[in-house]
């Protein structure tokens, strides 16, 4: 399985701006897919972006279309999650995903090969 380590997070004031980044080790990324997802406080875990093998494929939540860029540089094992014009309700600790495809990328159920990283912590506040 792959290790995942997010970093990025912190504080921001509405309608600014962060970029989490997720390095992953232990194999390459490149023939899997990747997502991000999030945990707000009493919330159960929701997902946010995903991304393909290819980068082709992009998904991304309802919430965040618009505002959130997934992108994925697998000659330095990385995923990344630019987020724009943040909102308090973006408030969550926020996760990378990896996973053998790109159904289960998205899916913010565990299972089979899905590795998780640890999260990372985006406060938006005033």
């Amino acid at each position: 399985q792959v290790q995942l380590v997010e970093s990025g997070g912190g504080l921001v004031q509405p309608g600014g701006s962060l970029r989490l980044s997720c390095a992953a080790s232990g194999r390459s990324t490149r023939n899997l897919s990747l997502g991000w997802f999030r945990r707000a406080p009493g919330k159960e875990r929701e997902f946010v972006a995903g991304i393909s093998t290819s980068g082709q494929v992009k998904n991304y939540a309802d919430s965040v279309k618009g505002r959130f860029t997934i992108s994925r540089d697998d000659a330095n094992n990385t995923v990344v999650l630019q987020m724009n014009s943040l909102k308090f309700e973006d408030t969550a600790d926020y996760y990378c995903k990896a996973a053998q495809t790109f159904a289960r990328a998205i899916s913010p159920a565990s299972g089979g090969t899905d590795s998780w990283g640890k999260g990372v912590l985006v406060t938006v506040s005033a």
